[in-house]
């Protein structure tokens, strides 16, 4: 870094971590290290100092990522910021100093947000795939839509907790069926191998904790296997209220109220002759740290943002390959290692509890 990059950003420099009295304000305010220098607002000398580029992204992670309303399916924040609106909000202190502050020296009002009803799960493919009798036509648009993958070579994961033959190929199979009928795609008469190519996820999905006894498994194909991918991001031309794309994946993202449905997509899938699908995984926000259903002015940056690869780089696919694929010989069992869990690390954000 050259010595006029580092003057700039000393010039840049608006508040620090001190000048916060919100405790959660001033933990993530510490994760921006510099020099040590006086803060121009408070005049302690810290090594925590920010700039207006830091103390936007620190308003947009506090504030509204900090504030988001998780509902059946998608969610919303209910506090917003821009440049045009006057602050409205009424916190209890020590907070409401700080908005005051962050208000004065960014020039900007935080205020409620009404979000637009699509974020809310407002979105017409959506409602009708909740709607069995107008499920099925849904479901065929699903088909025809998303692509066809072939699954040739790629090696995956699959973890298992405790197995009696931990080297056992059968133990990394499909569960036994009195097992059938749990998880999110399986039913009493489609048992499901679900895996996934990031071993973490696997974890993820299948809840284990330190101190399990845990088994991963590498499998491959034996031979190529046809998956439909609903994971892709759809190029669609419609609004974010009509978009197959963002009901689709609220439908996954969402917890087990959205089994029936996605067991019935995956009896679909399997009876028009896939092998299996890729489908999001319920963990992927947690894992990649990223937000599908980011918005700029209300509008979906996942449908109308610049980067379908950036979207598709928020989202995990998991794999569900029909039957009992290892006693079939579609997929072997590569290789059997233990798992151990050593160490895990949080990056937890703060966000307001009144305002």
């Amino acid at each position: 870094m050259t010595d006029d990059h580092d003057a700039q950003r000393a010039a840049d420099i608006l508040l620090c971590a001190q000048c916060f009295q919100d405790r959660g304000l001033r933990y993530m305010a510490r994760w921006f290290e510099t020099e040590e220098r006086p803060c121009p607002n408070c005049g302690a000398v810290s090594k925590h100092c920010l700039t207006r580029h830091d103390l936007l992204w620190l308003s947009e992670t506090f504030f509204k990522k900090g504030s988001t309303v998780v509902t059946d399916y998608g969610g919303a924040p209910t506090i917003v910021f821009n440049e045009t609106q006057q602050g409205s909000l009424n916190p209890d202190p020590p907070l409401a100093a700080d908005v005051d502050l962050l208000q004065s020296v960014l020039h900007i009002g935080f205020f409620h947000y009404g979000p637009r009803l699509w974020m809310i799960g407002n979105i017409s493919p959506l409602e009708d795939l909740q709607d069995a009798a107008r499920r099925p036509a849904v479901i065929e648009r699903i088909l025809e839509a998303y692509p066809t993958v072939s699954l040739t070579d790629a090696e995956f994961y699959r973890v298992r907790k405790a197995p009696k033959n931990p080297a056992e190929p059968s133990e990394y199979d499909a569960p036994p069926q009195q097992h059938w009928g749990k998880g999110r795609l399986d039913t009493s008469d489609l048992p499901v191998l679900y895996g996934s190519q990031d071993a973490e996820i696997c974890v993820h999905e299948c809840r284990f904790m330190a101190g399990d006894e845990l088994y991963i498994a590498t499998l491959r194909p034996t031979r190529p296997l046809t998956l439909i991918d609903l994971s892709a991001v759809l190029q669609e031309e419609c609004t974010e209220f009509e978009s197959l794309d963002l009901g689709v994946l609220m439908l996954f993202l969402a917890q087990s109220h959205a089994y029936p449905i996605s067991r019935e997509i995956a009896r679909a899938v399997q009876a028009r002759g896939f092998d299996g699908m890729i489908y999001p995984s319920y963990f992927s926000v947690l894992h990649s740290g990223g937000n599908p259903f980011d918005t700029v002015y209300g509008l979906s940056t996942r449908r109308f943002g610049q980067s379908p690869d950036l979207e598709k780089s928020k989202i995990i696919g998991n794999l569900a390959i029909f039957g009992r694929p290892v006693a079939e010989g579609s997929v072997a069992v590569v290789s059997v290692n233990r798992l151990i869990i050593d160490q895990v690390k949080y990056k937890m954000i703060f966000g307001p509890v009144t305002y």
